[in-house]
């Protein structure tokens, strides 16, 4: 509504992956190489094609785990997670409301920027960078489940960022990466069981198997399991707020996804190196940074709580040094 008020115009609804899961969608990457199909990335599937092949400028998206970031840097777009709640998520079908995400994709920065301005709540358009930028990167567990080709890139694309003056600060983070995996799956499983009980009992035989699995597993998480990961998301906000306040880091930097989009339609990818920013609620943003064997992959920036307007900006200045 605040698009349209705004004079947008609406072309119409993109694919999404069911109930923005992991039931892929027809929607093929629109740079796949002719006769052999990869993925868009999901859930926000046709959102980021739609950007990558021309057909709209601007797109919404949702993401609960990867769905913005990781299409994005799959079809070489700009893909924007803001802060949690920063954009209402009223009229959105949840998948996990306690991390689902409202953002958008465009072809550039300017146009997510444009975009936030008019979608977030109390958007500050003057927000202007007061000093060299500080960009840190999360060594350990974490980074090293990116590929060793997509981690070889983006060991260049921050040399770029050196090169350029930019400052960069390698922090040991995330060490315990396996255990704030399950604990972000255990949310999503236990609350999309809670949200889908009605419509799951009545119409099970025409969900997708991927999301039946989830919701049966969710099923048999307890409230008080559910509520003990919870508690997880805060502090792990907290303290990557700590670090970057003790090491002076305005900006985390790291791979987008794994690597380039996987081939086949079967499966939208993973979602695993957005996973960190989703579970804390903090802003993160993929701007195109190359390619990989001729299939766009991405870099992640993401800022503090709340500071979405700050991480913009920084990500424009990233944009034209990349």
């Amino acid at each position: 509504m605040r698009l349209k008020q705004a004079g947008a115009l609406m072309l119409g609804k993109t694919v999404s992956t069911e109930f923005a899961y992991f039931g892929p969608g027809a929607t093929c990457n629109p740079h796949s190489p002719a006769g052999q199909p990869h993925t868009p990335g999901g859930s926000s599937s046709g959102s980021a094609a739609a950007v990558a092949a021309g057909l709209a400028p601007l797109t919404l998206g949702t993401q609960t785990i990867g769905s913005i970031v990781r299409p994005a840097a799959y079809c070489g777009v700009v893909g924007f997670k803001p802060s949690y709640d920063r954009v209402p998520r009223a009229g959105v079908i949840a998948l996990a409301p306690s991390l689902d995400h409202v953002g958008v994709f465009a072809a550039d920065v300017a146009g997510v920027q444009l975009a936030a301005g008019l979608l977030a709540n109390s958007w500050n358009t003057t927000t202007a960078v007061a000093h060299k930028t500080v960009f840190g990167i999360p060594e350990g567990p974490y980074l090293e489940r990116a590929t060793p080709e997509m981690l070889a890139h983006f060991r260049a694309t921050a040399q770029k960022l050196a090169a350029a003056g930019c400052v960069l600060k390698s922090v040991n983070l995330l060490q315990d990466f396996a255990a704030l995996r399950e604990r972000h799956y255990l949310i999503t499983a236990a609350e999309a069981a809670r949200v889908h009980a009605g419509w799951f009992a009545q119409y099970r035989d025409l969900y997708h198997f991927k999301t039946v699995e989830l919701l049966e597993r969710g099923a048999t998480i307890s409230d008080a399991q559910l509520s003990q990961a919870l508690r997880s998301c805060p502090a792990l906000r907290t303290e990557l707020t700590q670090v970057m306040e003790r090491e002076h880091i305005d900006v985390w930097i790291s791979p987008a996804a794994q690597g380039p989009a996987p081939a086949g339609l079967e499966s939208t990818g993973d979602p695993v190196m957005n996973l960190p920013w989703t579970h804390a609620g903090m802003p993160a943003v993929s701007l195109p940074s190359g390619t990989i064997a001729g299939l766009p992959v991405g870099l992640q920036l993401a800022g503090g709580w709340q500071a979405d307007e700050l991480l913009l900006a920084r990500a424009l200045m990233v944009e034209q040094i990349i």
